[in-house]
């Protein structure tokens, strides 16, 4: 595949056929010790966040204090169970995204929020820095319509921030969660395994506003 095609999402049609097998993974989190798999404790919520190559992104959430615990793997696509490299090929449509379950009682889906934002760049369509492709868009599933509207809300007061700091439009993909697909083991924690692996996540250096009540009509 070419370097220019792996900038377009593929038609259902050309995606790889995956499989009915769930990918297996250690069910414990190598840095807190909590589950990956559900059940999650009640109470606890959960949204599913893309910010480009998911070893640095995932750790960005599970140093968040509040976060239960985080896995990587891939959504957004057509391809049932993709393996790594499927995904990378482009030919799956999915991208590399890092579940999030938290306690709202300790962080507000807010503050997840903010940190998402501010930990990568979402204005640059399909690619984060130096990594190119279909895989390392930016992008936001939301578990339900309530966080859907926070999530679209964010994105508003986040845009007004990046505008008046000279950035481009958001190109961030928002939409309500289809199926999340684990990714290996291997790449679970990664950075906590590998601590000197591959982080290629970078921000704007835009603040991003939270707790701001919008005017209603």
């Amino acid at each position: 595949m070419g370097w220019q095609q792996k900038l377009h999402l593929p038609e259902k049609n050309q995606a790889l056929p995956g499989r009915d097998a769930q990918m297996p993974v250690h069910n414990r989190h190598f840095v807190n010790d909590t589950p990956l798999l559900p059940p999650f404790p009640a109470g606890t919520s959960e949204i599913v966040l893309g910010l480009g190559c998911f070893w640095g992104a995932e750790r960005r959430f599970w140093q968040t204090p509040g976060v239960y615990t985080t896995a990587v793997g891939y959504a957004g696509g057509y391809t049932p169970n993709p393996g790594y490299e499927e995904v990378c090929s482009g030919l799956t449509g999915h991208s590399e995204v890092v579940k999030v379950v938290f306690d709202p009682s300790t962080v507000s889906l807010d503050d997840i929020l903010k940190v998402f934002w501010e930990a990568h760049d979402p204005t640059s369509g399909m690619r984060q820095g130096n990594d190119v492709g279909t895989q390392y868009r930016s992008a936001i599933y939301a578990a339900d319509e309530a966080q859907l509207k926070i999530v679209l809300a964010s994105r508003d007061r986040y845009q007004q921030a990046l505008t008046a700091a000279g950035h481009g439009q958001i190109t961030t993909e928002i939409a309500l969660a289809g199926p999340f697909y684990y990714a290996e083991d291997v790449h679970q924690q990664y950075l906590a395994k590998v601590p000197n692996g591959y982080c290629g996540l970078a921000g704007t250096g835009v603040s991003c506003p939270i707790g701001l009540v919008e005017a209603t009509g």
